[in-house]
């Protein structure tokens, strides 16, 4: 039987997005968020994300959660690339950022925001696998507000730079990574311990396992569909530079022809141009 991994978002949110593994997520995201006490956390219910069908839009499984600062976090798990992760971080945080502000609130008083996306793949070509990203003045680079931040953690890169596991973060990126059982087990971090037999009693489950399994295959489905739409796209395009390139070389033929004064009906003949198009290169 195939290894499922906490990759799958569905299995990601089953295990981090419930509110009996709070202290899984409370560490993770302390993990990440280095510059920030978390004392507690608090998983946002929302109906809309605890949704079983599987096939529908693939960024229903996020995981919201709120800190007990106020500030909210937004965790994406993605393990295709769309090429639109950044645009994509974009909205979900700018989004957040603005329903954070209740109705009379002052502009002043909104909580912090960030977004964190897990991707497996690389967002960026250079840089490390964990990059943080704020809003910066182009003076001097200083920040414009701490109140909004994005933060890329590429599974790919941790898998190729990190030899050794040296803090917290890189337990639990071994951990989602998911590839040697041993390896996890040898981690010294009783609250991965917990989330390594969290994982393995959700996937034992044999519905759980079918509906990861039906959200792998969704995505991949996906991922295909898109494929095949953009080499159509791509092959449509070569086809209709052959004709727009066939289509210039008729009207060049046309236009030494009349410069020679050759007659109209030979040209039409040759060039399988109508008279009219013809005459307007006159």
């Amino acid at each position: 039987m195939e290894r499922l991994k906490p990759t799958n978002d569905f299995l990601f949110k089953k295990l981090f997005g419930e509110s009996k593994n709070a202290d899984l997520l409370k560490d993770l995201l302390q993990a990440i968020l280095t510059d920030i006490k978390i004392k507690k956390v608090q998983i946002n219910k929302d109906v809309s994300l605890e949704r079983k069908l599987i096939s529908e839009k693939l960024g229903i499984l996020d995981i919201v959660a709120t800190l007990n600062d106020s500030t909210r976090v937004n965790i994406e798990m993605q393990v295709k690339d769309y090429y639109n992760t950044i645009d994509r971080s974009v909205f979900y945080g700018t989004g957040i950022y603005h329903e954070n502000l209740n109705s009379g609130q002052d502009y002043l008083e909104m909580p912090k925001s960030i977004s964190i996306w897990i991707t497996d793949y690389d967002v960026f070509e250079e840089g490390p696998f964990h990059e943080r990203a704020r809003l910066k003045r182009d003076y001097e680079n200083i920040v414009l507000t701490d109140k909004l931040e994005i933060h890329y953690i590429q599974l790919t890169k941790f898998k190729e730079k990190c030899k050794r596991i040296s803090n917290k973060l890189e337990q639990w990126l071994t951990f989602i990574k998911n590839e040697n059982v041993e390896e996890i087990r040898m981690i010294d971090n009783k609250l991965v311990q917990k989330a390594e037999d969290e994982f393995e009693y959700l996937t034992g489950d044999a519905e759980t396992r079918r509906l990861a399994e039906l959200r792998e295959k969704a995505i991949r489905d996906e991922a295909a569909g898109l494929k095949s739409a953009r080499r159509k796209g791509i092959e449509e395009g070569i086809q209709q530079g052959i004709e727009k390139g066939i289509e210039k070389q008729k009207i060049e033929t046309a236009k030494k022809m009349l410069a020679e004064k050759i007659d109209i009906e030979l040209i039409m003949k040759i060039t399988e141009l109508a008279k009219e198009e013809i005459e307007k290169l006159k």
